[in-house]
């Protein structure tokens, strides 16, 4: 049986640092053990990025999955291992995976 295809897009929610609003972009990501993850091209530039330093509560959603939990930003001198299988996940997933990891841990509680 055919294993089925996994979504291109996420739709990551963050909070706007300086607004307030909700602010949403449409971002390609990976998925391992339980966690999701996005890479930011342009690293701590992305608008997107600069928001969830300042608020890392996020919501998003796949499909008809709806998740909120929180980002962080993966360090590749402290966890080489965790940046590097993600950027691994995204090439095959996409032919792309330079750039800054972010994780995405869901809270079931939010």
């Amino acid at each position: 049986m055919a294993r089925p295809k996994e979504p291109t897009y996420l739709y990551l929610t963050t909070t706007g640092r300086r607004s307030g609003l909700p602010r949403e972009i449409e971002i390609w990501f990976t998925r391992r053990t339980g966690r999701y993850y996005v890479i930011s091209e342009h690293s701590f530039t992305s608008h997107w990025v600069q928001n969830l330093l300042a608020n890392p509560l996020v919501r998003w959603r796949v499909e008809d999955a709806k998740l909120a939990g929180r980002a962080r930003v993966i360090d590749p001198a402290t966890e080489p291992e965790l940046n590097e299988a993600i950027q691994t996940l995204s090439s095959k997933k996409y032919g792309w995976g330079d750039g800054l990891v972010v994780e995405l841990a869901p809270d079931p509680s939010r």
